[in-house]
């Protein structure tokens, strides 16, 4: 078999299966062209899940004729000028996008310079370039791609519904837009939920307002500032409190020099920052755009250009972690606003169902203005009915003394009642507060942890009488393996024969508890956490074991200053908003939103 140099047109259609996989990466293309043109509104329109239909309208600089003419060949771009493929400061660079899109579609454009009379009309299809022709044309550019991939059908077959290739182009026209906020985006066709989100001033507020209408109204008050600077690398953006989670990765937005991107690297360094404070199948919300000169990183690395190289990646990674976790340890006892509102929606629907499943009319009272209270009954005994009724599951002795002006002040309020001798009730100028004693207990034994092992290491204290753990053979040796590692912990274990370890010493913040259950519980961890992952990890995981067998337990009555006590440690501890766990570890209910609950408001 000889070879042969291939047709331009099959060799357009090979690149466009490269570049033009689905639609959403047609629309991208010509998106980015659009912001590249310095367009300040980009309106896109699809049909068919984009197979029918991509329009995509922009009010960017335009091209002329002879522009137009060229915009359509191969590796043809504007956009390279001193061809420096180590300092592309644009968003498109190849000059494939459009000569791709004609080669497997029908493409037509239409452009018009501000400074022209007259706009510039040009068709492609099937890869055959049409003339250029005058047209009438707003200033800027309008570019329709229609039945795309009909001059090849097999790639038709890879395509997945209209509803699916539809919310692909959705997804990937919000990340453009969030990275791009001072740019006012469009979209509107089948299978999607339109959007027409305005052009946002250029800073903090606007980038705010816009992950507020892309990430969910709730985001810009459960939202952290991110800014860190290290050796020429800026990090900027907006990051969601630990306990502001999601099942999937969708709500985690990363650009760099303003191109979105999905960067294993990137990523990674998410996961990271958050692995300590949210549950391992929960995902965080936030948005984070790197800054850097484009010598620092190779944005040539990947078809879809949707993942980058850098040149110093540690130095990134660690100024992501660094930056993330800063910020979430300056947000102290902070939990996100969305807790208390799903409380609030819980007691709502127990209200209308009459807490038994059958519906029950609203009062009337809490619809007539006119309804007044009547006069109070004379306090009478107890009916004899009631007199079999266990007492209630509360301890109230904090409500005995007067709260201080200066507790109610604090952020988590004083102490007023136990219930069901897991749940602190505490009472703030503003609402009430219910902590859940256990969980917070144990993200404040955790850090604990964590700063005495950052100092000097854990405090030990010998067991005056060594204890014996009977444990699986298997288990006893991955203990014994990782001696040294649990010694700097502060527990120090030695074999005592097949298949059982002998307790010397525990950490002092430890002391008389269950040693046994801590033994096992710290072998599982080992287990679960194998050898991947780096040593830190590997020890907050097994402090994380520890802290939970010192903490105060759900079941156990505690005195009214230990409340107290527990909330003002929680309002000076990083991360005390939510447990080892990443649940959390209160909730807030304001008095307004409870007030609404009873029909006072």
């Amino acid at each position: 078999m000889t070879v042969r140099r291939l047709d331009p047109v099959l060799v357009d259609r090979i690149a466009a299966g490269e570049v033009i996989e689905r639609p959403a990466a047609a629309v991208k293309e010509l998106v980015e062209n659009a912001i590249d043109a310095g367009a300040r509104s980009i309106a896109v329109t699809i049909q068919g899940g984009g197979r029918e239909l991509i329009r995509v309208v922009d009010d960017g600089a335009g091209m002329t004729p002879e522009d137009l003419e060229l915009a359509v060949d191969r590796h043809a771009t504007s956009k390279l000028p001193d061809g420096d493929l180590f300092a592309i400061d644009t968003l498109g660079f190849r000059g494939e996008a459009l000569p791709s899109i004609g080669s497997v579609a029908r493409l037509s454009i239409a452009t018009r310079r501000r400074d022209a009379a007259q706009g510039s009309g040009l068709v492609v299809e099937a890869g055959e370039k049409g003339v250029v022709r005058p047209v009438a044309a707003a200033p800027g550019t309008r570019i329709e791609v229609s039945d795309l991939f009909i001059f090849t059908p097999a790639r038709l077959k890879f395509l997945k519904s209209d509803r699916a290739e539809a919310q692909a182009v959705s997804e990937m026209l919000r990340r453009l837009a969030i990275a791009h906020p001072e740019i006012r985006f469009s979209l509107e066709g089948e299978h999607i939920s339109a959007f027409d989100w305005p052009a946002e001033p250029i800073g903090e507020e606007g980038l705010l307002r816009r992950l507020g209408r892309a990430l969910g109204r709730d985001f810009p008050e459960n939202a952290l500032r991110i800014e860190a600077e290290r050796e020429g690398f800026g990090i900027s953006g907006f990051a969601g409190l630990p306990t502001f989670h999601r099942g999937t990765s969708a709500g985690v937005h990363l650009a760099v020099n303003g191109r979105p991107v999905r960067d294993k690297l990137l990523l990674s360094a998410v996961r990271g920052a958050y692995a300590d404070v949210v549950p391992s199948d929960r995902h965080p919300v936030l948005f984070l755009d790197i800054g850097c000169d484009p010598r620092s990183v190779d944005v040539n690395v990947h078809p879809a250009k949707s993942e980058v190289r850098f040149r110093d990646p540690a130095l990134v990674r660690g100024l992501v972690v660094s930056a993330l976790k800063a910020a979430l340890a300056a947000a102290g006892h902070r939990a996100t606003t969305t807790g208390g509102a799903r409380t609030l929606d819980a007691f709502r629907a127990v209200l209308s169902m009459g807490g038994s499943g059958n519906a029950i009319p609203r009062p009337s009272f809490l619809q007539a203005p006119s309804w007044s209270a009547p006069a109070p009954l004379p306090m009478s005994a107890p009916q004899s009915g009631f007199s079999d009724f266990a007492a209630p599951s509360a301890d109230a002795r904090a409500h005995l003394a007067e709260p201080s002006a200066d507790a109610l002040d604090r952020p988590l309020g004083a102490a007023r009642a136990q219930v069901h001798e897991t749940y602190i009730v505490a009472q703030t100028r503003e609402g009430v507060v219910i902590v859940d004693q256990h969980a917070a207990h144990e993200r404040l034994v955790y850090e604990r942890l964590k700063a005495e092992r950052a100092r000097n290491g854990i405090a030990r204290q010998p067991l005056l009488l060594p204890e014996v753990v009977e444990l699986d053979p298997v288990d006893a040796d991955r203990l014994i393996a990782a001696g040294s590692e649990l010694e700097s912990l502060g527990l120090v274990l030695e074999s005592f024969g097949p298949g059982a370890v002998l307790v010397r010493e525990a950490p002092s913040q430890l002391a008389g508890g269950n040693l046994q259950r801590l033994v096992r519980d710290v072998a599982d961890a080992l287990a679960e956490h194998g050898t991947a992952g780096s040593l830190e990890r590997r020890l907050d995981h097994v402090l994380a074991t520890m802290a939970c067998h010192n903490s105060v337990r759900a079941g156990r009555r505690m005195r009214p200053e230990e409340m107290d006590a527990l909330l003002r440690e929680m309002e000076v501890t990083p991360n005390s908003g939510q447990c080892n766990h990443g649940r959390p570890t209160y909730v807030e209910l304001k008095l307004s939103d409870i007030e609404r609950l009873f029909g006072r408001r």
